[in-house]
């Protein structure tokens, strides 16, 4: 009988270990030292979830000098690229046909063939807006892009819509049944890492401008400190998905020892702050104000256009394309000097980042 029994928990521990390790990640690991040695400030990286580097496509053609007429001389309605020299507005708009439209409409995507400066396609407004908003992030953000820059291709890979994004979510699928409304948690979602954390940490944070900040200098809540545990459980759910965007582990910006303390911290926490806001500021100013041009299937189940967060860019990279800048080739969307951006906007000047960041 002894034996027995022996035989079922030697079983048992077997099976349970298959199930542990199976609920790991398997493969080799490479670890980057990237502080002083016990800072708790290593980077592990899956090599087996490396995403490899985004393929850069060819110019369609070499950018052409600059100088000659402007796009605004030698076309009817055009507002944002005007006094781009023509032959560089062809270029750019030979590169949006290959960066963004389907390969079988090319131009057509957004132009009406019979009448180029018609504004009849829905596709063609949003494409003037999303012109605008690259060249605020090249002129307003370079806190975050540096010099590298962005351009249509940095988001949209070839494809006509963004393959991450986001909306609203849905509300309460069962409201009435027995499982209950599980008020936005509780689902396992890829957004937080499968975890059960509020799975739609994006409406709260990603537009809007409510503080990410909630930990505090006391164990419990106090008059400088007093965040709700649902809040605490979403900004945990964003830091998941930032670290997801990037294929970083949390080390990438901040320092164990504390998560609060800015000194601490490596300088991509400023970074990611920026990151942040930013995403807040394209997706408040430049997507919502299209929500009337979008089509209804190009909307989320709340009404709401698909906006970017960390992953539209990133997409498993924590420099978007691997770093590779293609600003060079598309000159025109660096937009005007920051002074002239914010003038021509009215925008007051973006938040600076905590004091204590910036040392």
């Amino acid at each position: 009988m002894s034996r027995r029994i022996s035989a079922i928990a030697l079983r048992s521990m077997a099976g349970l270990s298959v199930l542990l390790v199976g609920g790991c990640e398997l493969g080799p690991k490479q670890s980057q030292q990237t502080g002083y040695r016990g800072a708790g400030l290593d980077q592990i990286y899956d090599v087996a979830h490396l995403k490899p580097a985004a393929i850069i496509p060819p110019e369609p053609y070499p950018l052409p000098p600059d100088g000659g007429p402007t796009a605004a001389q030698t076309y009817k309605n055009v507002h944002v690229l005007g006094g781009v020299s023509t032959e560089r507005f062809n270029h750019l708009m030979a590169e949006i046909s290959q960066w963004v439209a389907p390969p079988a409409q090319g131009c057509n995507y957004c132009h009406n063939p019979e009448n180029m400066a018609s504004d009849e396609k829905y596709t063609k407004v949003v494409a003037r807006r999303m012109l605008q908003m690259t060249q605020t992030i090249n002129s307003r953000w370079s806190d975050h892009v540096k010099q590298t820059g962005v351009t249509c291709y940095t988001c949209h890979r070839g494809n006509a819509v963004p393959e991450y994004k986001w909306a609203m979510a849905e509300g309460a699928p069962n409201p009435g049944s027995i499982r209950g409304n599980k008020f936005g948690q509780n689902t396992p979602d890829a957004n937080v890492g499968y975890a059960s954390l509020p799975y739609d940490p994006f409406t709260q944070y990603l537009h809007g401008s409510n503080q990410i900040r909630v930990a505090g200098d006391t164990a419990l809540p106090s008059p400088t400190s007093h965040a709700s545990v649902k809040d605490t459980e979403k900004t945990y759910g964003l830091m998941m998905h930032m670290s997801t965007a990037l294929g970083v582990n949390c080390t990438f910006c901040h320092n164990t020892q504390s998560f609060r303390a800015w000194n601490l911290s490596r300088p991509q926490r400023v970074t990611a702050y920026y990151g942040i806001r930013m995403v807040r500021n394209i997706n408040d100013e430049y997507i919502n104000s299209l929500q009337a041009v979008f089509p209804g299937y190009r909307k989320g189940p709340q009404g709401d256009p698909y906006k970017a967060n960390c992953t539209t860019c990133h997409q498993g990279q924590n420099k978007p394309l691997g770093g590779v800048s293609m600003i060079a080739q598309a000159p025109a969307l660096r937009g005007p000097t920051i002074q002239t951006a914010l003038l021509q906007s009215g925008a007051a000047p973006y938040d600076k980042a905590p004091v204590e960041a910036q040392k």
